[in-house]
């Protein structure tokens, strides 16, 4: 991948301990995959890892993109991991690139995982988005009705944006889940709320969702689904090894209300928040153990996560619901907030991440560790609760 032409301007923000946080205006994306270079490496992957990797569409975006998967390894344990589904969040993109050129070249050690874990990887969820470098994809709710007759006359749902004369609309895509995999929308649910459950009204939550419901019947089970995004540029650990200095990653579960949202319990029993910690706290170990508390590839945290927070509309918390132990990264900075340097770090430290949790997939060790020790890494000064 090519770097820029010419440096963006840039921006230095304070943060904790005098550190500062330079981030870099209207960052250019030509750097970054593309669309139409994802078709290329998948097709080239597939073609050159001797069986090991294939690659099929899961479905068809608004615009006529194909949602591109593709699937590593024999084994009985299944992994689905997502990027960009929000469209300008893209290390997602980059690092599950890399992490399957390292599991297609059949080496000792990636054989030992493949024989164990089955890896569904979706690099870019959202491609609409990702052309037009924003978060949302590109519909309008119009074509929304028209595929969904019965909602003519109901208010478009509250994750809807809107549009305006220079910016045509689109989904919020990460709040488009419901844990009823069998869900179809109805107008007395719409608009909705934050809180609550999304419709499946998007060809692209709707592709993932069917993914999972096809290998739930194949493997009886999934056993984790991860997701990939950004946060923002400038946060800063409080506490541990590396107080006050820069977050390089955020790690979380479900955010589904108080008391680990036992209020789902009755109507979906399989939920296991406990399970969700243990995966996580795989990936932060794992990213740990590899760099060095004080490296800066591994400065990892809690995510936010107050008690009462409740996303049950987003992709992991509808699966989490349904059985599978699912983690959420967040990577610092979005894609505009950083040159080409920065996010190759940021992408070899979602690559650790991701090849830490499959290793301890395959060998049982995340079954082995305690929920609770997910609580002693560090927070970003979010959590004021008392001894943190």
């Amino acid at each position: 991948m090519g770097l820029p032409a010419a440096a963006a301007p840039s921006v230095t923000v304070p943060t904790a301990q005098g550190q500062k946080c330079t981030t870099v205006q209207d960052a250019p994306t030509s750097g970054w995959t593309s669309y139409p270079e994802l078709q290329r490496q998948l097709t080239r992957l597939e073609s050159t890892s001797q069986g090991r990797v294939s690659v099929d569409s899961i479905g068809t975006t608004h615009r006529g993109r194909d949602i591109l998967a593709a699937r590593v390894g024999t084994g009985p344990k299944v992994i689905i991991v997502t990027g960009a589904i929000h469209g300008n969040e893209r290390t997602g993109v980059e690092a599950q690139l890399s992490l399957l050129h390292r599991l297609s070249t059949g080496s000792p050690a990636t054989e030992a995982i493949l024989e164990e874990v089955t890896l569904v990887s979706i690099p870019m969820l959202n491609p609409d988005g990702l052309e037009l470098n924003r978060r949302v994809n590109d519909i309008a709710w119009a074509d929304t009705v028209d595929q969904f007759p019965q909602l003519a006359g109901a208010p478009p749902a509250w994750y809807y944006r809107g549009g305006s004369s220079s910016v045509s609309p689109g989904y919020d895509l990460n709040r488009d889940f419901h844990p009823d995999l069998d869900y179809v929308p109805q107008p007395g649910d719409l608009p909705g709320t934050q809180e609550g459950p999304g419709f499946y009204l998007n060809a692209e939550s709707q592709a993932l969702r069917d993914l999972y419901v096809d290998l739930q019947g194949e493997f009886g089970r999934v056993d984790a689904v991860v997701d990939l995004h950004h946060m923002g540029p400038c946060n800063v650990q409080t506490g541990g090894e590396r107080d006050g200095r820069q977050v390089t990653v955020s790690v979380d579960y479900p955010p589904l209300g108080v008391n680990d949202g036992a209020a789902y319990l009755e109507e979906y029993p399989l939920l296991d928040q406990d399970k969700s910690r243990r995966y996580a706290l795989a990936v932060m170990d794992g990213i740990t153990d590899s760099y060095g508390a004080q490296s800066p590839l591994a400065g990892v945290v809690r995510y936010f996560h107050p008690d009462e927070r409740e996303y049950a509309g987003q992709g992991r918390s509808a699966f989490a619901l349904n059985g599978s132990a699912s983690v959420l990264f967040e990577v610092r900075g979005q894609t505009q907030s950083f040159g080409q340097k920065q996010m190759g770090m940021l992408n070899k430290t979602v690559e650790t991440g991701l090849l830490s949790l499959l290793k301890a997939m395959a060998d049982g060790s995340v079954e082995d560790k305690d929920g609770d020790d997910f609580f002693d890494y560090p927070d970003y000064g979010w959590d004021t609760r008392e001894g943190d």
